[in-house]
């Protein structure tokens, strides 16, 4: 009997040498067991807690996410969509309708001036007095018989006199100037509108890649939450079984939380995204797309984009702008040269009505004006209009070097996406096979969940960089289009107005 009592110290001293560093890994596993409402009790099912499940209730049902009544748009449609709602694009076209009314201001120094004009006059004045008589046609051979002090002391006098005078320009070098200079600024305008549409198209292209990639971040949070809910349900089945650690079964259910957090933020980033998109198209909702993307056009040599970019249009407006600037060194000039036009007016005078017509005449004239000295004023102008025309030709020069040097960057970027492609989705064929025998082996008690847990992440990274890859692929073909000018005709867009 001792010696079986001997034997018997001696065992249940080696069993607590065994399990005394494993005493703080099964508290740790009743107080999360407690913490999350599960009682650890072989065989029980592990669920997270009330308080803990009430928000993911509907990810877990697999609830749609509400539309809202929301209308899906091709990429070709969302473009046009813009070009014809965008705010800022209705605000620009009406700055661009305004300019044309700057041709008309400028032709209106060309064109006749009619003036009517009516005054009223007192005066005692003996000259005035004579010539208001005169015109009156109330002098008469009493006023020559009169008081010699007549002439000198009309007395007061009363003149309503009616005037109406025209006025037309001949020769006007200076408002000739001005409507070349007006044509060609709404022609500048007009390339600025195409090139601001263009900025419109990039960013509607930027918006709905970012819903695409929103709604593809979704559909991988979604599969990892199934993946992570099916490794929960694998550690549970060990642990019933007694071939697997109460731990296992803690840790995958951390995991499934974390996954939920995901799928929750997943969407809400989605709902953010659909209204960029409707703000970009100038909708006040959310804007859906489809649900496939369209194909990127081929790829064409560099010398294509580079020769491309030197005809865009907000290249087009500097160069306008350009001759409107050298314009302006003749516009300067002008103020040398004479101005030669003719006129008339008709004039009417009454000595008691306005408008009245007891007196009536009427003037034909053509005239010559010449500022011939103003001093230093129209040298300097025309200096400093010549030295302003050589800054914008030198801005032209370096922003066209601009041009070509983010086209070639643009066509980089394009070929990098492209490998960074390919070489996610080798990735992503790596981290799929690394989860399935990782899985496996846990699956055979060869592996320890961390592992798997771990695998899972690496795997769901993958899944996710693949989709960021391949939308900044299109996304840098679009950036090349834009470099380029070439973004609508890429699109298949070319009516746009």
């Amino acid at each position: 009997m001792a010696s079986k009592s001997r034997n018997s110290k001696a065992k249940f001293i080696a069993m607590r040498h065994i399990f005394r560093p494993l005493l703080p890994l099964f508290v740790l596993a009743a107080a999360s067991a407690l913490a999350v409402g599960i009682r650890p009790a072989q065989g029980a099912d592990l669920q997270p807690a009330a308080g803990a499940a009430a928000q993911p209730a509907a990810l877990s049902a697999g609830a749609p996410q509400a539309a809202g009544g929301e209308r899906q748009f091709s990429l070709a449609e969302a473009i046009r969509t813009a070009l014809a709602n965008n705010d800022e694009l209705k605000a620009f076209k009406s700055s661009v309708a305004a300019g044309k009314e700057d041709i008309g201001i400028a032709r209106s120094s060309l064109q006749p001036k009619v003036t009517l004009e009516e005054r009223a006059l007192q005066t005692n004045n003996p000259g005035y007095g004579l010539m208001i008589k005169m015109n009156q046609k109330q002098f008469s051979a009493q006023d020559l018989a009169g008081a010699p002090g007549t002439f000198n002391y009309p007395g007061t006098l009363t003149d309503y006199q009616t005037t109406l005078s025209f006025e037309q320009p001949l020769y006007l070098k200076k408002a000739a100037v001005a409507v070349t200079m007006a044509k060609k600024e709404q022609m500048a305008k007009a390339a600025d509108f195409r090139r601001r549409q263009q900025e419109v198209a990039l960013n509607v292209v930027q918006a709905y890649l970012a819903v695409h990639t929103a709604a593809e971040y979704v559909k991988v949070a979604e599969m990892g939450l199934e993946d992570a809910r099916e490794h929960l349900r694998i550690a549970q089945a060990r642990y019933k079984s007694g071939l697997g650690l109460y731990s296992d079964t803690l840790r995958a259910a951390t995991a499934v939380t974390d996954a939920e957090q995901r799928l929750v933020t997943a969407r809400k980033d989605l709902n953010v995204a659909k209204r960029q998109l409707g703000l970009t198209l100038g909708l006040s909702a959310p804007a859906g797309i489809m649900d496939s993307l369209p194909e990127p056009s081929a790829l064409a040599g560099i010398e294509h984009y580079r020769q491309a970019a030197l005809n865009r249009p907000d290249i087009a407006a500097l160069e306008t702008r350009l001759d409107i600037a050298r314009d302006n060194v003749a516009l300067a000039r002008a103020d040398s040269l004479p101005m030669l036009g003719i006129g008339a007016s008709y004039q009417l005078n009454d000595h008691q009505h306005p408008f009245g017509a007891e007196g009536e005449s009427w003037q034909v004239a053509a005239f010559l004006r010449w500022d011939v000295f103003d001093g230093t004023k129209t040298a300097r102008a025309s200096d400093k209009a010549r030295l302003e025309a050589q800054e914008a030709a030198d801005r032209l020069a370096g922003y066209k070097k601009k041009v070509l040097f983010d086209v070639d960057n643009a066509f980089d970027a394009v070929d990098e996406a492209a490998k960074n492609v390919d070489l996610a989705k080798a990735s992503l064929a790596s981290a799929a096979e690394g989860k399935r025998l990782v899985e496996t082996r846990y699956a055979n008690s060869l592996s320890p969940i961390v592992d798997m847990l771990d695998a899972q992440v690496n795997y769901d990274n993958a899944r996710a960089r693949l989709v960021a890859r391949e939308n900044a692929y299109l996304l840098a073909l679009a950036n090349l289009g834009f470099a380029s000018g070439t973004i609508l005709s890429d699109f298949g867009i070319t009516d746009a107005n």
